[in-house]
């Protein structure tokens, strides 16, 4: 019987994408594992693989469409032995229909349901050979995992979102509030300037919501420290001149400095939770990178244990992948602490907006010549401001003034970075 390949879920907040294009032609052989086609998500682009070998027999959502809703059929698979006639027999997309007083049809008509497929039938789980190699090595409970994939079959995609969620959660049920007053329509002035309209991406849309949300919700309040930065200039002209493997940025030493002081003050890498407050024992760094569609946040995982120049070469590959928008959901979900540099545009100094659900983030300004007091005397240092936003939920002012503190102390020591 035919297959519909329905429009995957491939990051939590995943509820639409766009089609960009397709990998896979009608009529083309299809293998378990192979890419069909690539993917816009709200964060980047992704490819898309079958989870079953066929032959796809037709394209119902071309190349190029936005707005694709996620469960929604975008292509037919034959399986063996099946020809294009069967197409029009094929399941349709699995919709929750309202019960009638009519007798259900036999259990071999109903048409398969996501939901229904994913459930295991005895000790079976219905999952793609590569999925349960991610899921073997994330530990990750098939059962647990609900199927994007044709008849609710478990796909790479879904294993990993699954991982990046973290254990599943009760859901709480929120208690009921009153209604909210209608929007005030926003109403075209006659002498408003000439404009031209730009859509907004997916992309842009999550950023607005989840900033929005960040800013009305999280109680921020922020900390900001001055820190001399000319030992570290030495240093970072030092190394680079020693080698062509790497080529090292104020950003690259911000980045360890952020991590050693993490593990010296763990109370600031941590994010609120309405049970218990989260402290992370992975030092995971979230980095601000601008893309064309908008910021998104690469993670530098376990960055207290890798060195300069690692730490480098690595936010070099990552901040590429970001713009090309070829991040995959492990290299951009998740994270414990974010850090937001605006030096390298010449800003002397701002405070950014916290990235929920993580309790803080470090705002690292330009590093520029100022006068400054030296035992009593006047002296000329090159100093950088950085501002700490954090929740207050989270993260005391002690606690946030002690992490600025051991921040500082390793920026302007910087060989103790290098130990």
């Amino acid at each position: 019987m035919p297959v519909n390949i329905l429009m995957p879920a491939l990051s939590p907040t995943m509820t639409e994408g766009n089609l960009a294009k397709w990998l896979k032609a009608e009529g083309d052989t299809v293998k378990s594992g192979e890419v069909l086609c690539e993917i816009e998500t709200d964060k980047a682009t992704m490819e898309f693989e079958a989870a079953d070998d066929g032959v796809l027999g037709k394209i119902l959502v071309p190349g190029g469409t936005s707005g694709v809703k996620v469960n929604q059929a975008i292509a037919v698979l034959l399986l063996d032995g099946e020809d294009a006639s069967a197409i029009v027999s094929a399941p349709a997309p699995a919709v929750a229909a309202a019960p009638t007083a009519v007798a259900p049809a036999p259990a071999v008509a109903a048409a398969p349901t996501a939901v229904a497929a994913s459930a295991p039938a005895g000790d079976r789980v219905f999952a793609s050979p590569l999925a349960k190699r991610i899921a073997k090595d994330g530990n990750v409970d098939l059962k647990t995992v609900a199927g994007s994939g044709p008849h609710g079959r478990i796909v790479k995609a879904d294993v990993e979102a699954a991982i990046a969620a973290g254990p599943a959660k009760p859901i709480a049920v929120p208690a009921p509030t009153a209604a909210k007053p209608a929007p005030i329509p926003v109403v075209a002035s006659p002498f408003e300037p000439a404009f031209e309209e730009i859509p907004n991406t997916s992309m842009r849309k999550v950023i607005a919501r989840r900033l929005t949300e960040a800013k009305s919700t999280i109680p921020h309040f922020y900390l900001s420290i001055d820190c001399e930065l000319d030992a570290l200039l030495k240093v970072r002209a030092d190394l680079n001149g020693r080698s062509d493997a790497y080529k090292l940025s104020v950003n690259d030493f911000v980045v360890r400095a952020v991590a050693l002081a993490l593990k010296k003050v763990p109370a600031a890498n941590a994010s609120w939770g309405e049970e218990a407050i989260k402290r992370y024992k992975d030092v995971d760094i979230s980095v601000a990178v601008a893309t064309p569609t908008g910021l998104i946040t690469p993670i530098v995982h376990h960055a207290d244990h890798k060195g300069l120049a690692e730490i480098s070469n690595e936010m070099k590959a990552l901040a590429a992948k970001a713009r090309d928008g070829k991040l995959k959901p492990e290299e951009f979900q998740g994270g414990g602490f974010t850090i937001s540099n605006l030096g390298m545009f010449g800003i002397k100094d701002f405070a950014a907006i916290i990235n929920p659900p993580q309790g803080c983030i470090l705002a690292v300004g330009a590093g520029e010549q100022r006068p400054v007091v030296k035992a009593g005397a006047l002296a000329v240092a090159t100093v950088m401001t950085c501002t700490l936003s954090v929740d207050h939920r989270v993260v005391d002012g002690a606690v946030g003034a002690e992490f600025l503190a051991a921040f500082k102390k390793l920026v302007e020591d910087p060989l103790s970075m290098l130990l």
